[in-house]
């Protein structure tokens, strides 16, 4: 996930909600494209190959023998295929997500003009409806994140000492819709990946609650960006962790048929089966400690390519995770 990008220009920010100021000049908009750009680039760079050893953890299982841990995860991975077997998968996130925060955050915008419009100009956002409008935009990316997940996950699972079944993501996706037709090719996981993704509730409203906080405080916009970013990323992980097992578990099956788990409950099944409550949080500490140097260095990248380009607005770079 990339970071997003909100451009404050003469509201104020207040403990009992924000506007976000949508009048920006094209020029303006341009800068924040190019520094979310290079946010989403850095991003990348850092957190894809936490990124890796989570999606190894998550499908290999315990009773598979073949990682003791994240450590053991890392270390196989790089003496097996260097650092190159970190990046593995990185391709297709990389183009993927600008089309993604495009929908997640017009959605997320959209809904909360919705919702303000409701509420009338009076009554700021409730932490509810900051929930609801991350419920929206998780829901809708769905459609889009779900064929880019699955080619990242499939390439990312693609070890050293085995088949090499695809030589990248444009083979992968030919190889699913030839397999399996265009739809259920590309698009399985749909239904988990959408679960999944409907913890952003839980993601913008407890970043709404952790923000209020910071900033009754005195934190600056940066800091509150990164520390509630960090906080609010792990909290939406702490739930919705067990579903991204289960999302990757199906997406990255034997592409077979009959398939190996034909439904989110049989797949649910076999882990709780094989490993108990434990196999839904297989994975789960590269995710946890990928959260604040993602955000960090996200942030750092806007900031630092904003100034280069001669900005001169109050700008908020707020995380989003992916």
């Amino acid at each position: 996930m990339t970071t997003k990008i909100l451009e404050v220009a003469s509201k104020d920010q207040t403990s009992q909600g924000r506007v976000h100021d949508t009048t920006s000049s094209f020029s303006n908009r341009a800068r924040g494209f190019a520094a979310g750009v290079a946010s989403g680039i850095t991003k990348l760079v850092v957190g894809h190959p936490f990124d890796t050893i989570k999606v190894r953890l998550q499908t290999s299982g315990a009773a598979d023998g073949r990682f003791a841990g994240p450590l053991d995860c890392f270390k196989s991975t790089l003496r097996q295929e260097g650092v190159r077997g970190l990046y593995k998968g990185a391709t297709p996130p990389l183009v993927g997500w600008m089309f993604m925060d495009s929908i997640m955050l017009g959605t997320l915008h959209n809904t909360r003009m919705l919702l303000q419009q409701y509420n009338g100009p009076d009554r700021p956002l409730s932490i509810f409806q900051h929930g609801l409008a991350g419920l929206a935009g998780g829901l809708t990316v769905s459609f889009l994140a779900t064929p880019v997940e699955q080619i990242k996950a499939r390439l990312q699972v693609q070890y050293a000492d085995g088949k090499k079944l695809y030589t990248g993501p444009i083979h992968c996706a030919k190889t699913l819709i030839h397999n399996n037709g265009f739809f259920r090719g590309l698009w399985k996981g749909l239904v988990p990946t959408m679960l999944f993704r409907s913890w952003f509730f839980v993601f913008w409203s407890s970043y709404e609650v952790y923000g209020r906080e910071l900033r009754k405080r005195g934190y600056s916009d940066s800091a509150v960006s990164f520390i509630a970013g960090g906080v609010c990323a792990n909290t939406f992980w702490l739930g919705g962790f067990p579903f991204d097992v289960v999302k990757n578990r199906i997406m990255t099956q034997p592409d077979v048929k009959p398939p190996r788990f034909p439904t989110m409950r049989s797949c649910a099944e076999f882990v709780y089966r094989t490993e108990g409550l434990k196999g839904f949080y297989r994975g789960f500490l590269p995710c946890f400690l990928r959260a604040f140097p993602t955000n960090a260095s996200a942030i750092l990248a806007f900031e630092t390519v904003m100034k280069l380009l001669g900005d001169n607005h109050k700008v908020e770079a707020e995380p989003f995770e992916d």
